[in-house]
């Protein structure tokens, strides 16, 4: 691995931080009415309560797949006696499962944007670009789940695992990194290129939850008196 890879590798994750979080100070400080989702369900309806529900759950799935894949060490399943193998096969099982549900998920978003008009055109160049970006980084997590299926000595747990979890004990392991394969390293570049991108883009309200509606007074509607 050359000096300027392995600097990628130890410089590269908290640029990403350092742009995700100041990005969210600075959307919620002067865009906080354009936090939101910028719904386009009353332009076209029939195909987003298909495919909304679709790319929602399958991006659950998909979360905590990566969450567990990369912060559960090896050494953690084998001590419960569950092994290599066994853990290896079940993710590309149910991350490939997951990959797919998302991927006809946003294929059919991208469909609607493309096809309803109204919803055309209320898409603006940052809609475009975050489609774009979200969709190369699902396809590049289906090829690399895909090419899981071969049998490899390098291992995403034994490589991206240390470095992902280096970097939060501010050790990022660029050495292990290294030895990744070529597919997981671009993967993991355009999930960083995603993370940069979140704040800026409608993304955004997945940091949202209306917490408010469980603690707001009850609203009391009157009929108008003739």
């Amino acid at each position: 691995m050359t000096s300027a890879e392995s600097l990628l590798w130890v410089i590269s994750p908290y640029v990403t931080i350092v742009i995700f979080i100041g990005g969210l100070i600075w959307r919620h400080k002067y865009d906080r009415f354009g936090w939101t989702t910028r719904s386009s369900q009353l332009y076209e309806g029939p195909l987003l309560r298909i495919a909304s529900p679709l790319f929602h759950y399958g991006l659950l799935f998909v979360i905590v797949g990566h969450v567990t894949g990369l912060l559960i060490p090896v050494s953690w399943t084998d001590a419960i006696g569950l092994s290599n193998d066994a853990y290896h096969v079940n993710a590309l099982i149910w991350g490939g499962l997951a990959g797919l549900v998302i991927l006809v998920a946003l294929a059919l978003l991208i469909y609607r944007r493309r096809t309803s008009g109204p919803v055309f055109l209320a898409s603006t160049a940052n809609d475009k670009t975050m489609y774009a970006v979200l969709a190369a980084a699902i396809v590049a997590g289906v090829v690399t789940t895909v090419a899981g299926f071969v049998p490899s000595e390098v291992s995403y747990r034994i490589t991206v695992g240390p470095w992902f979890r280096g970097v939060f004990t501010f050790q990022p392991d660029a050495e292990a990194m290294g030895r990744a394969s070529v597919l997981y390293k671009a993967h993991t570049l355009i999930g960083m290129a995603l993370i940069v991108l979140f704040p800026f883009s409608r993304l955004v309200h997945a940091l949202t939850a209306p917490l408010g509606y469980l603690f707001r007074p009850y609203i009391v509607y009157r009929s108008r008196p003739r």
